[in-house]
């Protein structure tokens, strides 16, 4: 089973949610860019995604910074457990930029050669805008998957949506860190890299 098969969901928990977005308010006039983590259910009927890694703000574009940080994910969760890098998430310099770039093309058929369910979120700036004020439901992310001709496409719409939080009180505790201003505590790969005191797996961000 790989690409784009349309019979797969993909649930995205409140942690991981959490973090990418708030990876994209610390850096407002950059794009930025990071790992999903989790498994393919027992049933192979849903890509459970757990965590979110946050690696670049600055040099979303070049794997070589990427490559690293995805050997370093998999040193940590094999760790921890049955847990795998299952995607990639991405947010556009402009906030009107919904397009997936190359960049995030190339990245993601990275990950797809060692996962083939791989799912590339594309952070949703519009979205993100109604969650904030609590007046949506669905993550502020747009779901592209790899198709039978190797091509990356959005997926789902409004009736079948493929990408859903696992729980509901996501949009809520955003807008709870948000106001309390989060995003500033949030490190990611770039910045450990700058400081290797910095932990950019993040284990007492919400702590």
């Amino acid at each position: 089973m790989g690409g784009s098969d349309e019979s797969i969901k993909y649930e995205l928990s409140q942690t991981a949610y959490i973090k990418l977005v708030l990876h994209a308010l610390k850096h407002p006039s950059s794009a930025v860019n990071g790992i999903l983590v989790g498994r393919l259910s027992s049933d192979n009927t849903t890509v459970q995604i757990s965590d979110a890694m946050p690696v670049s703000h600055s040099a979303c574009g070049l794997l070589p910074p990427l490559e690293i940080a995805l050997t370093q994910a998999e040193e940590y969760y094999c760790k921890e457990g049955e847990l795998n890098v299952v995607g990639y998430y991405h947010a556009n310099e402009r906030y009107d930029d919904s397009e997936l770039g190359p960049a995030a093309r190339k990245i993601g058929d990275h990950i797809f050669r060692y996962f083939p369910q791989a799912a590339v979120l594309l952070l949703d700036n519009k979205k993100l805008d109604v969650s904030i004020k609590g007046k949506g439901r669905d993550p502020a992310a747009v779901l592209f998957t790899r198709d039978s001709s190797k091509a990356w496409r959005q997926v789902g719409s409004e009736r079948t949506n493929q990408l859903v939080l696992k729980e509901p009180s996501a949009h809520a505790l955003l807008a709870d860190h948000i106001t309390s201003k989060k995003w500033l505590e949030i490190v990611d790969f770039e910045d450990h890299l700058d400081d290797i005191s910095k932990d950019w797996v993040n284990p007492n961000l919400f702590k």
